[in-house]
């Protein structure tokens, strides 16, 4: 066929091409055999390990600077505040409903404020966080109202986003007549304190510091350093409307005792360093 004479060879001459292919392909008798580079191993599959369970138990790590990332699937919580190692709190972004329940049908508790009594911006903590079944994140919060103690919940962008963070936690021990400032769960300072009588007792629970207030009054009653707290004594009508403070005092011989209205006496020396030593925010725990 046409083309294919072109194409042959000679026998001779491919018998010839097989044996010089021969003799490229093995080594000469005696000759030195160089060993076959080994088969690479096939590259590993790169697998995503799955996120660690969320675990409503345990304070989210300081180290986490968004820890409402955490949230992905309605249902998700998890823990902002333990309000003694870690504590988490922000400010009003505006005068929003607080509910009872992360729902936006729940009943309410309340509403944000942006100002305290004494016109200083007002201190939730951020105890912790949920998403919904629409995908909204919800954060669950401490409300400074009567009567003391309660909690609700409110949508994530009414508070600050950016929240502050403290590890401070101050205990005051009403039968004992003593306060304790810890941080990091290790005490930094201590002091006697006189708090309310009989009448008017310091109410127990759990609160927060929302204000610092330096010289407070100008007539040395309230010492040189006052700070509000969210627990409100059972004077409705006091000025202010019966904030329990801790303050110093120009009477300094009634610490320890119970002299006050509600209010928790710390003598002027104490409460100067309590100032250096306690931001707002720290949870404030009344026992006994």
């Amino acid at each position: 066929m046409k083309g294919w004479t072109t194409r042959m060879r000679h026998p001779t001459t491919i018998a010839a091409a097989v044996a010089v292919g021969s003799l490229a392909l093995w080594p000469a008798a005696g000759s030195a055999q160089t060993p076959a580079a080994p088969l690479s191993p096939p590259p590993a599959t790169s697998t995503v390990p799955a996120p660690a369970p969320l675990d409503p138990t345990k304070v989210v790590p300081i180290a986490n600077p968004d820890p409402l990332e955490l949230l992905k699937a309605a249902g998700d919580e998890i823990k902002l505040s333990d309000e003694k190692l870690i504590s988490r709190w922000g400010h009003a972004q505006a005068t929003a409903t607080i509910r009872l329940s992360p729902l936006v049908s729940s009943r309410s508790v309340g509403r944000l404020r942006f100002l305290t009594e004494d016109g200083l911006a007002e201190v939730y903590p951020v105890l912790a966080a949920r998403r919904d079944s629409d995908g909204r994140n919800w954060l669950q919060i401490r409300v400074p109202a009567r009567p003391n103690g309660r909690t609700g919940w409110v949508l994530d962008e009414m508070i600050s986003s950016s929240l502050y963070i403290v590890q401070t936690q101050l205990v005051v021990d009403r039968k004992k007549l003593r306060a304790t400032l810890r941080k990091k769960g290790k005490t930094i300072w201590t002091a006697r304190v006189g708090i309310g009588k009989s009448g008017t007792p310091t109410p127990r629970g759990e609160f927060w510091i929302r204000e610092r207030l330096k010289g407070l009054g100008n007539n040395g009653t309230y010492g040189p350093w006052a700070f509000g707290t969210s627990a409100y004594s059972n004077l409705s009508d006091w000025p202010g409307g019966g904030v329990v403070g801790i303050h110093g005092t120009n009477q300094p011989g009634l610490i320890p005792g119970r002299p006050s209205h509600g209010c928790i006496r710390v003598r002027n020396d104490k409460i100067r360093a309590l100032a250096r030593l306690m931001p707002v925010g720290t949870p404030l725990r009344v026992i006994n």
